[in-house]
């Protein structure tokens, strides 16, 4: 009998909406003000990040999660680091998953996307080296490694590294490092004029012209206080 379906490996990224507030007319105020903003990401699975909140009893899944539907973002899965919100993520058809509490201090503000950080700051990660240009709608993923790339990387590509991300040619599609959540991972990019950048899930897009200081200039790109800085390299 020839078989209905194969199961096979594959990787999908997915971003976490690390929620801070329960209040859905605050959420939705401040979803139809980022519309613009957040469009990229209508095709992306996400993952909710309720950690901030102590009691599932108390806090509306279903309606937070009709709430980002109404923009466009589809909410698949929940992350806490209590197993006790199992039970709620199951109501839901969620996928359920644990995560490590992140001090006070040191959260991201509600406008960041965040992933959950486990930073291997101090440790030497291996490197992938692409020598080719990377075409529009193909994606490179250097797991647990560093990416340098050489080739040009194309409007609607992507390449993603957990550690840094180095590219030696025109930057013009998405570039997504520390993507495990190393926020000390940096990218660097000899001439960009990227689509996306994106350091430990905290990312910025560039729907217009990118500014006269960065556009295709040599740039590197790193987190300070939970924000994501691009700065010209000194030598341009």
């Amino acid at each position: 009998m020839k078989t209905a379906f194969d199961v096979k490996s594959s990787r999908m990224d997915v971003l976490a909406i690390h929620l801070h507030t329960a209040d859905l007319t605050e959420l939705e105020e401040f979803l139809r003000q980022r519309a613009g903003q957040y469009r990229e990401f209508q095709v992306m699975p996400f993952v909710l990040d309720v950690q901030d909140f102590d009691h599932p009893e108390s806090f509306d899944v279903g309606a937070v999660i009709s709430v980002f539907a109404r923009y466009g973002m589809q909410i698949l899965g929940l992350r806490h680091p209590s197993e006790t919100w199992a039970p709620t993520a199951s109501r839901y058809h969620l996928v359920f998953s644990l995560s490590e509490s992140i001090p006070v201090e040191n959260r991201p503000a509600l406008e960041e996307t965040q992933f959950v950080p486990s930073s291997s700051a101090g440790t030497s990660n291996p490197t992938v080296i692409v020598n080719t240009p990377i075409r529009t709608g193909q994606q490179v993923y250097a797991e647990n490694a560093d990416l340098i790339v050489t080739g040009m990387v194309n409007h609607g590509a992507e390449i993603i590294a957990d550690g840094n991300i180095h590219v030696y040619a025109p930057m013009r599609g998405r570039a997504l490092a520390g993507a495990s959540g190393n926020r000390s991972a940096r990218i660097f990019i000899y001439s960009m004029q990227a689509e996306l950048v994106s350091v430990a899930g905290i990312y910025r897009n560039f729907e217009h012209e990118l500014p006269e200081h960065l556009h295709k200039k040599t740039v590197q790109i790193l987190l300070q206080d939970d924000r994501l800085v691009i700065t010209p390299i000194d030598g341009n």
